[in-house]
């Protein structure tokens, strides 16, 4: 019997936000001191230039949602919002007592967790304290992630006045058997209320974050999904395939059994169905998992060859220094990555101790730098090639050989110097990616480490 691609190629693989991905880190390899000349290399060749970004993890939230794989503490506690924030401001001086000038910030996105856990109050203390030590860059470009149910219009106004222009908005599924599933009840209403608030305050690029693949979801819940987004307009949209990983410790994924989430052909169909219906109203396909309208900065930026994609996701521009700040927040020096503590209490003691609370990262090589590129470039283009001798690398060849199937498959197009990710190819771009990356192909997990690729 003759298998879909889908079944075909759906495998454990990573989502490529990082090259080398973070389980294939060398972290026998990397000081703390080496991250700190890396950081400081770079900054001096990009500051003046480009500025550079910020990722700020806020890692609390009121409730447990079941399908979350990120790192977060669940309290209804919110007096941890100041010692949290002092936190915060004290790592971000730490970082500046290293530089030898103020920094431009070009990009802040405010993660989670909930960022709208916070008060209107704090959330200004924390942005006023950042620039106490910075400048804002030409072109910035501020955003932040809110939930539906606790974001008020204090806080979107608040944050609008302090410079952001962006929000998503975490929306995944509005049928109620889905909510009940992953303990996200959240009506409509909700949504439509937030989305209707950041018009009228006057953001620019409002997205929404939907998920296909969640249990119980079928292709009814999709197109009504779809379909009341479509009538609020947001200017992006994340369409993620849900990653189900219930190994990892504390993500909370217990709330269903497998039998419950769709499989395969029956999930990839959820998303082929919201993609129609989303093409159908004015929304266009950007790198993985994203879509926007032509007015939106990050179709503009697709256009122009100049999407980037980083930890924070895809990005309209792109800086070489990304310095995260907060538990388990990653950093990326281009030449070298950075990750904190995932523990609250460890990471308040190392700054006790006017020490940064990073715990492990890697020093890429030349070979890193050279996969780092091309991995970029399919996630982001589409297509990559090796015109540039600098991109060549040893292993090229049997990287080739082992595309020749996917070839056959008409999901890549190889050419002599080039490789293009044709139209049928899209939905199977990690799988791509997957053939270049040879810390992978040199060692393949022994156990559970990625959710499946489609």
């Amino acid at each position: 019997m003759k298998i879909s691609l889908t079944q075909k190629y759906n495998v454990p693989g990573p989502r490529y936000t990082s090259y080398p991905t973070v389980p294939y880190w060398d972290e026998s390899n990397f000081t703390e001191q080496k991250w700190k000349e890396s950081f400081q290399k770079t900054f001096s060749e990009s500051n003046s230039e480009n500025g550079i970004s910020l990722y700020i993890h806020l890692p609390f939230c009121e409730s447990m949602c079941t399908f979350c794989g990120c790192n977060k503490r669940i309290t209804k506690n919110h007096a941890v919002e100041e010692t949290y924030i002092k936190a915060l401001l004290k790592e971000w001086s730490l970082y500046c007592r290293l530089l030898p000038e103020r920094p431009f910030i070009k990009e802040i996105h405010l993660g989670g967790g909930t960022p709208t856990f916070f008060s209107s109050n704090n959330l200004e203390h924390l942005i006023n304290g950042i620039f106490c030590f910075a400048n804002k860059a030409a072109h910035y470009e501020f955003s932040f992630e809110g939930h539906p149910n606790n974001t008020t219009y204090e806080q979107l106004k608040k944050l609008y006045e302090l410079g952001f222009r962006r929000v998503s908005f975490g929306v995944q599924d509005y049928a109620e058997k889905v909510q009940k599933a992953i303990h996200r009840i959240q009506p409509f209403h909700n949504v439509a209320k937030v989305t209707f608030w950041a018009k009228e305050i006057g953001y620019t690029s409002i997205g929404h974050d939907l998920i296909f693949g969640l249990p119980f979801q079928n292709i009814e819940n999709i197109v009504d999904t779809v379909e009341k987004t479509n009538s609020l307009k947001p200017d992006r949209l994340a369409f993620y395939s849900y990653a189900h990983v219930p190994w990892i410790k504390g993500n909370g994924q217990r709330g269903f059994n497998d039998e419950n989430l769709p499989k395969d052909a029956e999930k990839r169909k959820l998303y082929e169905i919201g993609k129609q219906l989303l093409t159908k109203n004015g929304y266009h396909e950007i790198g993985m998992d994203h879509f926007a309208l032509t007015s939106d900065s990050l179709y503009k930026a697709s256009q122009n060859n100049k999407l980037h994609r980083n930890f924070m996701g895809y990005s309209a521009s792109k800086t070489k220094l990304m310095i995260g700040l907060g538990v388990s927040s990653i950093s990326d020096s281009w030449y070298s990555f950075a990750q904190n503590t995932k523990n609250i209490e460890d990471y308040y003691q190392l700054l006790e101790w006017d020490k940064l609370p990073v715990v492990k990262g890697h020093i890429l090589t030349d070979e890193d730098l050279i996969i780092r590129k091309h991995i970029l470039n399919l996630t982001c283009e589409f297509e990559t090639s090796w015109t540039d001798e600098n991109l060549y690398f040893n292993e090229l060849p049997d990287v080739l050989l082992n595309l020749k199937e996917i070839e056959k498959d008409n999901l890549i197009c190889i050419e002599e110097n080039k490789i293009t990710i044709t139209e049928a190819g899209r939905p199977f771009v990690r799988n791509i990616c997957m053939a270049f990356d040879l810390h992978l192909k040199r060692k393949s997990p022994e156990t559970n480490l990625f959710s499946m690729t489609v």
